[in-house]
């Protein structure tokens, strides 16, 4: 045999034309681009810059969209939040409403003494438990006004603005606008005017955001959909 024949499919290293050659299909990287996976040479890796963005993909995990989600995923539905500025913190949230609290309860405690005559809050008298009924009652009335107006109008009441913080719908971040924003006002103001249970469940909702997962929502803030965010 002449040596200048070439190899035969059984005779070493096939030829790259050898109809019997089987390839390797290429392998696929986490992104199911098509593209081998490890960031090797011929991935394309971090020197080529190949491959979906993910932990193996061969990009820096610090430029996948996944690394500034917290609550989302690369393989999860697409986080609500995206995008949005982050979540408020409680302690402004907080603050917010002790200044809200003190903007209405004051000037309408002080007016109500004066129409009803002065509440004796120690007292348990008929005459004294109706006063104090009507001038709290009153007051949850204007703060349900109060609130329900800023909120619809700019997502926002007086305390919240002190604290570079505003309410927002957790779908799209607006400004709840009409039925959402009367809702939230609503549920946290009303249900204080139930003796003894309306200020169990106020205390319930109001500390509700503090092990609330992912979105340190309030029971009100879950009727409405909404969520707190910070502006600054």
């Amino acid at each position: 045999m002449s040596s200048d024949q070439p190899p035969g499919p059984g005779s070493g290293e096939p030829p790259e034309n050898d109809p019997f050659r089987k390839n390797p299909p290429p392998l696929q990287g986490p992104s199911g681009g098509g593209g081998p996976a490890n960031g090797s040479p011929q991935a394309g890796g971090p020197q080529q810059g190949g491959g979906g963005a993910g932990p193996h993909s061969g990009q820096p995990y610090s430029e996948s969209p996944y690394a500034q989600n917290p609550y989302g995923g690369e393989y999860g539905a697409a986080d609500p939040l995206a995008g949005m500025p982050p979540l408020a913190n409680r302690g402004r949230r907080l603050v917010a409403r002790i200044i809200d609290a003190i903007i209405i309860g004051v000037p309408v405690t002080v007016i109500m003494n004066l129409i009803v005559g002065w509440v004796n809050y120690t007292s348990t008298s008929s005459v004294e438990t109706s006063k104090q009924a009507t001038v709290s009652g009153v007051t949850m009335l204007v703060y349900l006004l109060y609130e329900g107006l800023m909120l619809t109008s700019r997502g926002q009441t007086v305390g919240k603005m002190a604290m570079k913080i505003r309410v927002a719908m957790l779908a799209n971040g607006a400004v709840p606008a009409g039925q959402a924003g009367w809702i939230r006002a609503a549920v946290y103001t009303l249900p204080e005017i139930v003796p003894c249970c309306g200020f169990i469940f106020w205390l319930v909702n109001v500390l509700w955001c503090t092990w609330d997962k992912p979105y340190q929502q309030c029971l009100h803030d879950k009727a409405a959909k909404t969520v707190v965010v910070s502006t600054a």
